[in-house]
């Protein structure tokens, strides 16, 4: 028969670990002595022993306690297994993301779209060009991630088209134009009819009621006044049941 004291030397564990196990349900009350002292068997040692195993493990005591009064334990802990494997992802992630903030490397955007924003300027954009879309992208993702990334794949897709960079390239150059330029409205025309063309009459959208598009188009549109008449150019023309341009 053990004291409390000794089976908590035995076990490695304290006295106060062994009460809270009791508190639990995780290890039966012993029964007491005449002095009304807790007397500990053999037994007791195994099954204390098991559960501070499975807890060292990382095991939740709840799920312990689940553990222990039911079948399936292999099978159990191989779930457990499994998602402290999926922590461990998730850490590792946090981890590298930590690293990229104490580099300078602040952006929250996937890798590929921050390589993408990295080729702009050797394509011709410009610095204002560069920092907007990055700011944009910054929105969409945290906001539409699902919506987020397929967008990104088409625009990216845009910029090694070599008929569709050059109106890209064109629409970033024109933010210091004269409204009513004549170049915006010839860029209008050709951006439309190259829509037309990429999507026919499914045009690419956010989810249903998503504020998000207005708040992105809002964005560029505050930039320069000729961007602003250019959305609204783009907009008649792609409206739904206006005609494209003569075949």
């Amino acid at each position: 028969m053990l004291t409390i004291g000794q089976l908590a030397g035995y076990a490695r564990v304290t006295t106060k670990t062994i009460r809270v196990y009791h508190a639990k349900g995780l290890l039966p009350e012993p029964e007491r002595d005449s002095s009304g002292y807790r007397r500990y068997r053999a037994a007791d040692a195994v099954e204390l022993i098991k559960i501070r195993t499975l807890a060292e493990a990382g095991v939740p005591l709840a799920r312990i306690r689940e553990l222990r009064s039911g079948g399936g334990l292999a099978a159990a802990l191989r779930q457990i297994d499994d998602d402290l494997a999926a922590r461990i992802d998730g850490l590792r992630a946090t981890r590298e993301r930590l690293r990229r903030l104490a580099d300078g490397r602040l952006s929250p955007l996937p890798d590929a779209v921050v390589a993408s924003l990295d080729r702009l300027p050797g394509l011709g954009f410009s610095e204002r060009w560069v920092a907007l879309q990055n700011d944009l992208w910054i929105l969409v993702f945290a906001t539409h991630p699902e919506t987020a990334h397929r967008n990104f794949r088409d625009q990216a897709a845009m910029l090694d088209d070599p008929a569709l960079l050059p109106l890209v390239l064109e629409y970033d150059r024109l933010h210091d134009a004269d409204p009513h330029d004549p170049r915006v409205d010839a860029l209008a025309g050709e951006i439309a009819e190259a829509t037309r063309a990429r999507y026919g009459s499914e045009l690419p959208a956010y989810d249903e009621g998503s504020a998000i598009p207005a708040l992105v188009q809002g964005a560029v549109n505050a930039s320069a006044p000729a961007w602003r008449r250019l959305d609204a150019l783009l907009r008649d023309r792609l409206r739904p049941g206006t005609p494209g341009p003569p075949s």
